[in-house]
């Protein structure tokens, strides 16, 4: 029960730092600024929601792209890792991470009529990052114990739920941390985020080196 508890946060801290919702929130402020608020709370809503579904697929369903693309366990572990390594690498610098969107990408997104499912929700939720993370979640779960992918959608779940509430109430979150409060989080969820990565690679080496 103690490893399962542990395997839960471990599992929770990673999704949720990829996911990274107090970061999203001055991209969703640019692009919801003349909005008003019940577009804004919809648009939260809509984005959360296709997030959450898209990364529970790839969480249920992950197992069988391994499968077809015949990509082995450790393979995914290694590169879901120097992804993961690379977005850190980004929140530890307080620079938007490049793997989830481009300054190009925002401008246009600021010009639609509605942004819940792009950007929102896919790149910028549910991003190369956090579907690589969940994916080599539930594998690592699944080595071991079916109960442990238990965990990783718990993760998952209470993570859509803090990001809905976390955009639905941004200018307010805005206006308590500041920037300087955003790139502070940003640096402490990348240095975890960080560590996560080097760990999912070690994991991934070990098995790629295993006789």
């Amino acid at each position: 029960m103690t490893e399962l508890v542990t395997f839960f946060f471990v599992a929770l801290s990673a999704v949720f730092f990829v996911v990274d919702p107090i970061g999203v929130v001055p991209i969703f402020l640019a692009i919801t600024s003349n909005d008003p608020p019940e577009k804004i709370r919809q648009m939260a809503r809509r984005a959360c929601f296709t997030g959450y579904f898209l990364l529970m697929t790839f969480a249920i369903f992950g197992g069988v792209i391994f499968k077809i693309f015949g990509i082995s366990l450790g393979a995914f572990r290694v590169a879901g890792g120097l992804l993961l390594m690379l977005t850190a690498l980004d929140m530890l610098r307080a620079k938007r991470p490049g793997t989830r969107t481009s300054p190009e990408e925002t401008e246009e997104s600021a010009r639609k009529e509605d942004v819940a499912l792009v950007p929102l929700a896919m790149p910028l939720l549910a991003g190369p990052g956090s579907i690589a993370s969940v994916m080599v979640l539930m594998s690592q779960g699944n080595t071991r114990n079916l109960l442990y992918a238990v965990p990783v959608l718990l993760a998952v779940t209470i993570t859509f739920v803090a990001a809905y509430f976390i955009l639905r109430a941004a200018s307010l979150v805005q206006r308590v941390l500041g920037q300087s409060g955003v790139a502070i989080l940003e640096r402490v969820m990348g240095l975890i985020l960080a560590a996560i990565a080097v760990q999912f690679v070690a994991d991934g080496a070990r098995d790629l080196l295993r006789p």
